[in-house]
């Protein structure tokens, strides 16, 4: 039984640690291409930057909520690692 229950919080932690680094990697991709976009947006229509970059500052923020909210549900798992089922 202890064994089963250790067995379970290292697959807790485990799987928060993979967790939180799928989404640090997930929202890194998302920003680039959002600002790598946003560059060549800008790069085509410059009279539309102020548009443009205003929308990418909210985009990029919602995408930081997002990550933060998933690397915070992975804290808690990894955290309260003794779950037993």
């Amino acid at each position: 039984m202890l064994t089963s229950l250790l067995l379970t919080a290292g697959f807790a932690l485990m799987g928060a640690g993979i967790g939180a680094g799928i989404v640090a990697i997930g929202a890194g991709l998302g920003i680039g291409k959002i600002g790598a976009q946003a560059m060549e947006g800008i790069a085509r229509q410059p009279e539309a930057a102020g548009k443009i970059q205003t929308a990418m500052l909210i985009i990029a923020a919602l995408i930081e909520v997002v990550s933060l909210f998933a690397v915070v549900v992975c804290l808690l798992i990894a955290l309260n690692g003794n779950i037993t089922f």
